[in-house]
């Protein structure tokens, strides 16, 4: 597979997203402008995407409830319910720029997968939501980039 297309692919995947992609791509040695160029591109399309997806992704689990992938759609639900916990002192409070800050911090259970389901939890308006993402998304491949190049280090 074309290792552009892996940091992509990765740029999509839950937790992982554009911010370890770009780790990837550089360990690999890839070119650092085409692993930005995918990894941001993976950030700008979960940014589109999720807002207007979760809503159908939240009916389908519902609706999963009482059959056999009741138990999946439970570990959904769950964790629907911790990222309502996590994010809700970020969103409520701060609102888009909470939103931002909350998608940019490189942790595990932050993001934008993570983000746009808060955003989704506390109705956030979608206008306000994917700018909050993208920002977000890249500002969080913009922090694991500068040390993963050793600009800066980390004590």
């Amino acid at each position: 597979m074309n290792g552009l297309l892996e940091v992509f692919l990765l740029s999509l995947v839950p937790t992982f997203e554009g911010r370890y992609a770009i780790v990837y791509g550089i360990g690999r040695g890839y070119s650092l402008p085409g692993t930005l160029i995918m990894a941001s591109l993976g950030v700008l399309l979960l940014s589109l995407a999720l807002p207007l997806l979760l809503p159908l992704i939240d009916w389908v689990m519902l609706r999963l409830k009482n059959t056999p992938l009741g138990k999946f759609a439970d570990l959904y639900l769950r964790y629907v319910e911790r990222v309502r916990k996590k994010a809700h002192p970020y969103v409520e409070k701060w609102g888009f720029l909470g939103l931002v800050v909350f998608v940019a911090v490189p942790l595990p259970g932050t993001g934008v997968w993570t983000g746009s389901l808060a955003a989704y939890i506390f109705g956030m308006e979608k206008r306000k939501t994917i700018p909050a993402l993208i920002i977000g998304g890249l500002l969080s491949i913009l922090i694991t980039l500068i040390p993963s190049l050793g600009l800066l280090k980390i004590i």
